[in-house]
């Protein structure tokens, strides 16, 4: 232990950033704030379009960065700190809009709830819980990235440090970015708009037959083939084993059993026999509970695998805000927004959220819930800022901690009377500004750790981190609002499944209100529980069983074009952000993710041109008149969308 600090203290003492402490260049500059501001608004519409249909978010740093880098080279000149804003900035839209679209989606099914769910609501949510989170990391960062550079290598923040310095001794990668972003806006134009083939093309077994129900399908989309393969071969496989779960076995097995019953088994679908359900009717009455089972319990398994990891940074982060030292001016790569500004604007942020009408809840009552958010946002902040450190954003399990904050709220509601659906929007306002500054906590590291690296100054860096706050939210509540009601909608329906936004309501409405099918959760929380002692991480096999197999179907194939990617050019999996075939499907992510918001804006359209021109193929009654073929025509364009990322995987120039 004695050996460890005394290495970190060295690591300290000898490291050299690569922009030196004394130098001055352009750093906080209006252009890199405006292009942040912007790409914050596109990454975060785009992340909540991903994040309520897969469940599933993307870090943005990266392809900001080489975004950044390109457009800069366009327009003149600039330094690395100014690309190094740009990436501070515009990461903020997409961390709030994860920690938002995985919990405030919840207010639309809890008792009351649906009074919330509205355009200034999110907005004070998010804005209130990305605040924090970044005002809560502000005295955690010299203990976080400074004291423990050897010891916490925060991988996202340290490969957009190479980003940046490659970019600055020059390079030709943000060329894949934007071929991945057009070929996938063109894809989505000829399938979705224009309708020359099926979106989800798929078999289903019939009813009859001795295996009754079992679906398979896939909803071919270039942002789905990105995430496989970004996210890999392993979890992706992971994944698509909890959808092959739960509709290729149960609900063929619910099927089996049920069609002999003679009167309805609650929860189901109202008054339904099983007789008489579809697969996707068993799913929502019986499969999604036994899947909200397994995500619980995937999560608090998470938490708990982490506390060893906890304990350590909140004692050692208290320690470093006790022995702070004062009294002389700081060098410029060590200066913060000061700590008075940090305390007074928690406090008033508290007390604001106590008071607002758009915010549940009765003053004085409502202080209780102020208190709750500030002790467990900055516990929780304290533990996504370090566990990011060592594991990455990707795998930072926000969806444990924030399941762990409402079942704690839950339960002190219980104990002093608040029971009942009264309280269900107040508990889901507490778990939803904790999610927020978690997750935002978790981004605000990677990109302090960035700016350590390439000695970009740290108040500038936590200004422009606010500002990206304050741009992103005024995008995000809307871009949610617009996909619910939308063709894609209604949220919760199959293709904008929000997984962690329905978990987080059925919790609290179990808990508060008792009305669970404790069973069939009991069943999910035992099926997580089979897969850990399999030696397998069961967040991902729970997430998979809980979103439609037309989701993680189409991810496992991007995941399979990684496999043979990294097979044929010797690349072990996670080695570098920087290949190709990763820059190809951030493009690929992004062009697939902003023509979902575009097209759901244009299906908002009652008259005129757009609306005529969307959807063209049905309007024709192609897919009737192709009949059997539609499907295989869907399978042979999804497969040429894979072949060319292969193809482009298989490139080695930017390695």
């Amino acid at each position: 232990m004695a050996h460890n600090k005394a290495s970190q203290a060295k690591s300290e003492a000898t490291f050299k950033p690569y922009i030196d402490t004394s130098e001055r260049i352009a750093e906080f500059t209006l252009k890199a704030i405006i292009l942040g501001a912007f790409f914050g608004i596109v990454f975060g519409a785009s992340t909540v379009y991903l994040a309520l249909r897969a469940g599933l978010t993307v870090s943005a740093s990266i392809p900001i960065a080489v975004l950044a880098i390109a457009v800069f080279k366009r327009l003149g000149r600039s330094t690395i700190l100014e690309n190094n804003i740009v990436q501070t900035i515009g990461s903020a839209g997409e961390s709030i809009a994860a920690g938002v679209v995985f919990t405030v989606p919840a207010l639309y099914f809890l008792q009351g709830g649906a009074d919330y769910f509205r355009y200034t609501q999110i907005l004070v949510l998010a804005l209130v819980g990305g605040i924090l989170g970044v005002l809560f990391m502000i005295p955690l960062r010299r203990s976080l990235i400074v004291k423990e550079h050897g010891a916490l290598p925060y991988p996202e923040g340290t490969a957009c440090a190479d980003v940046l310095i490659a970019g600055e001794k020059g390079g030709t990668f943000a060329r894949r970015v934007f071929q991945g972003l057009g070929v996938a806006m063109l894809y989505k134009l000829l399938m979705s708009i224009l309708g020359l083939w099926k979106d989800v093309p798929g078999y289903v077994t019939r009813r009859g037959s001795a295996y009754p129900n079992a679906t398979l399908n896939g909803e071919i989309t270039p942002e789905y083939l990105g995430v496989g393969y970004i996210i890999g071969p392993r979890i992706a496989g992971t994944m698509v084993a909890g959808g092959v779960l739960s509709w290729l076995a149960l609900i063929p097995l619910i099927t089996y059993f049920g069609d002999s019953l003679a009167v309805a088994l609650k929860p189901g679908v109202g008054d339904k026999l099983i007789s008489a359900m579809t697969p996707a009717e068993i799913y929502r009455g019986y499969v999604r509970y036994i899947g909200a089972g397994a995500v619980a319990a995937a999560g608090v398994i998470t938490l708990l695998r982490s506390l060893p990891t906890i304990v350590s940074s909140f004692r050692d982060s208290l320690a470093d805000l006790r022995g702070a030292q004062s009294g002389r001016a700081p060098a410029r790569t060590d200066r913060d927004i000061p700590i008075t500004y940090v305390l007074a604007g928690s406090l008033a942020l508290a007390l604001l959220i106590s008071v607002l009408p758009q915010i549940p809840g009765t003053f004085p009552g409502s202080l209780l819930m102020s208190l709750l958010i500030v002790i467990f946002g900055f516990f929780f902040v304290t533990v996504s800022s370090r566990i990011v450190g060592i594991i990455g954003s990707s795998s930072n399990p926000i969806s444990g901690m924030t399941i762990a904050t409402l079942m704690a709220t839950c339960l002190i509601f219980v104990s002093i009377g608040w029971a009942g659906n009264a309280y269900q929007a107040i508990a889901l306002c507490v778990g939803a500004i904790v999610c927020i500054a978690a997750a935002n906590a978790g981004a605000t590291s990677q990109d302090l750790k960035t700016g350590y690296l390439v000695g970009a100054t740290p108040l500038h860096q936590q200004l422009g981190l606010i500002i990206g706050v304050l741009v992103s939210v005024l995008a995000i509540g809307g871009t949610l609002l617009l996909l619910h009601s939308s063709a894609y909608g209604p949220i919760g329906s199959a293709r904008l499944a929000a997984p962690q936004a329905t978990l987080m309501a059925t919790i609290i409405q179990g808990m508060l209100s008792q009305d669970l099918p404790w069973g069939l959760v009991f069943t999910g929380i035992f099926i997580s529980l089979v897969i850990e002692l399999c030696g397998v991480k069961s967040l991902s096999f729970a997430v998979g069983s809980y979103l439609p197999l037309s989701t993680t179907s189409t991810i496992f194939v991007g995941g399979i074009v990684k496999w043979w990617a990294s097979r044929a050019t010797k690349t072990r999996e996670g080695e570098s952000e920087l290949t190709p075939g990763m820059l190809y499907s951030t493009g690929l992510v992004a062009g697939g993710s902003l023509a979902g918001v575009a097209i759901a804006i244009l299906a908002g359209v009652r008259e005129g041109g757009f609306a005529r021109l969307l959807n063209l193929g049905a309007a024709v009654g192609l897919e009737q008149k192709l009949g059997a073929a539609a499907d295989l025509i869907a399978l042979v364009a999804f497969g040429a969308l894979a072949l060319l990322l292969r193809r482009v995987a298989g490139k080695t120039e930017e390695s």
